[in-house]
């Protein structure tokens, strides 16, 4: 019996079968890049969508298949993954999901969406719960191609949007290793105050936004200092990146940290495991992210 199921992004298949054993949780199989278990579903930083409450339905035609889903809800989102000809004539007799691109900042989906896939001809797997609220845990935005130097923007998009905060006009904020801006020029559209630190310059134009300031200096060098969030897309060995992490929580500087934990070749699971167990974290490999995780970090309610 199959009772959670965990959806990797294209190419992270690995990771993912690698953490899940590390926590001790059996596969039976893989559907594509769904890996199906029958242990209760964990948190899993690799997972873009954990399926909670998975259930085998038959389906021996087309409409049967749509009728056995309407009858447990009304919206549900089709994982392509095998069989598409038929998975696409059953989605066609379900109600229409509209998965648009998100206009940021702006709230994440809070509609009720399942998932569901063929994983045979005649036999559907469908999660009336899962983890995240978008279609197949991919997070769409209606992107800015003028004004960011890069798209690195996206991750704290995402990452904002799935903590359901963001930095608002008088928020102090701080990017560490902020060059060439992408994440500060993010920062800065929303008009909160930025200190941008790196030894490398800014993009001029974003140096020139409203609100931003420069510190031409290591980000590592930093002294803590009180912050409503400490941001941080830096490429770094993820030891260093925990130690000054660690050195900004001690000091109870930040309200809030994001930042991308970024590997180089294999995946370092014993770091990911050590950012997973400071107190108020979570640790997720968001639909923008490559070969890293991104923190989220918050300071507890006083």
């Amino acid at each position: 019996m199959i009772k959670s199921a965990y959806l990797a992004a294209d190419d992270y298949t690995e990771p993912l079968a690698e953490e899940l054993a590390r926590a001790g949780v059996r596969i039976d199989g893989w559907h594509g890049s769904l890996a199906l278990s029958p242990d209760p579903p964990i948190d899993a930083a690799w997972s873009l969508d954990t399926w909670l409450d998975p259930v085998e339905l038959p389906a021996p035609s087309i409409g049967q298949a749509a009728s056995a889903l309407r009858a447990i809800q009304r919206n549900w989102s089709l994982t392509p993954l095998e069989h598409h000809r038929r998975a696409a004539l059953i989605e066609a007799r379900l109600p229409p999901v509209k998965a648009r691109a998100l206009i940021f900042p702006e709230a994440a989906p809070t509609s009720h969406l399942g998932a569901w896939t063929l994983v045979a001809p005649d036999r559907i797997l469908a999660s009336p719960r899962k983890t995240s609220p978008f279609v197949n845990g991919l997070c769409r935005f209606e992107e800015d191609r003028l004004g960011p130097p890069s798209r690195a923007y996206l991750k704290l998009w995402e990452a904002c949007t799935r903590l359901g905060a963001w930095p608002v006009p008088g928020d102090r904020c701080i990017d560490l290793g902020a060059s060439p801006g992408g994440w500060t020029w993010a920062i800065a559209s929303l008009g909160a105050d930025v200190l941008a630190v790196d030894k490398a310059p800014l993009d001029p134009a974003v140096a020139a936004m409203p609100g931003v300031t420069t510190l031409r200096q290591s980000a590592f060098a930093m002294t803590p200092e009180p912050c409503d969030w400490l941001f941080s897309d830096i490429i770094a060995y993820p030891d260093r990146l925990y130690a000054l992490v660690q050195s900004w929580i001690d000091a109870k500087a930040a309200r809030r940290i994001v930042c991308t934990l970024k590997f180089q070749g294999a995946v370092n699971h014993e770091a990911a495991d050590q950012f997973r167990a400071l107190a108020n974290a979570r640790l997720w490999h968001l639909s923008h992210n490559k070969n890293e995780l991104t923190f989220v970090w918050q300071a507890p309610a006083v």
